[in-house]
């Protein structure tokens, strides 16, 4: 049976983004052996959408973006885009140090994660 998620970022700078996870945004971690941090996600849903070719994103949620955001900046994060509001949720783009971005959302609707089981 399926017990979790793993998900895989690939950037030019493992260490600064190892970095970013651990020292801005607080995630806690195991190494994994010789530096390679796995780390802890928030609790995950799935979201299937179609599309003319297929991809995958990822995105962190939270409760309040307008607080995050100032929260992460603070923390010295930068942000690639403004928050907007497309109508199932306020976003915006986060940069990762050494390459890449993930988003950040505030959803409007029900959430998948915290449901039982």
């Amino acid at each position: 049976m399926i017990t979790g998620t793993h998900a895989i970022l690939y950037t030019e700078d493992a260490q600064r983004a190892r970095t970013f996870f651990s020292d801005v945004l607080g995630l806690p971690f195991v190494d994994a052996g010789d530096g390679w941090l796995i780390f802890r996600m928030p609790p995950a849903e799935l979201g299937v959408h179609p599309a003319a070719a297929p991809s995958h994103e990822l995105f962190l949620m939270c409760d309040d973006i307008e607080a995050t955001v100032a929260e992460l900046t603070a923390k010295g994060a930068e942000f690639r885009t403004p928050v907007s509001d497309e109508g199932f949720g306020r976003m915006t783009t986060l940069a990762i140090p050494g390459g890449g971005s993930i988003g950040l959302y505030e959803p409007h609707h029900r959430v998948a994660f915290d449901l039982g089981d």
